[in-house]
């Protein structure tokens, strides 16, 4: 055997261990992105949820501020009348 083909039978092999290893980590690399785009579409139902949730509370809040502001306000203004007095 000469040299030559030596060297041609160890670059084949190494070439068909790289050629194995880039399609073992394509089907790797398409398991995780899979897995990420299920991630990514749970977080963002999660997120919709907590909006929807913070709308609601900001609807029901509101006059809730707005009812405790007039209760405050009509607490000092019976607290001045009491001083006047």
């Amino acid at each position: 055997m000469d040299w030559a083909q030596i060297l041609v039978i160890i670059l084949s092999v190494f070439l068909a261990l790289f050629l194995v290893l880039a399609i073992v980590l394509v089907a790797m690399l398409i398991k995780v992105t899979h897995q990420i785009r299920k991630v990514t579409q749970s977080a963002g139902v999660t997120v919709h949820h907590i909006e929807q949730l913070l709308a609601g509370m900001g609807k029901a809040a509101s006059p809730l501020v707005f009812v405790s502001f007039l209760k405050d306000l009509l607490k000092n203004r019976s607290r001045k009348g009491e001083k006047n007095e």
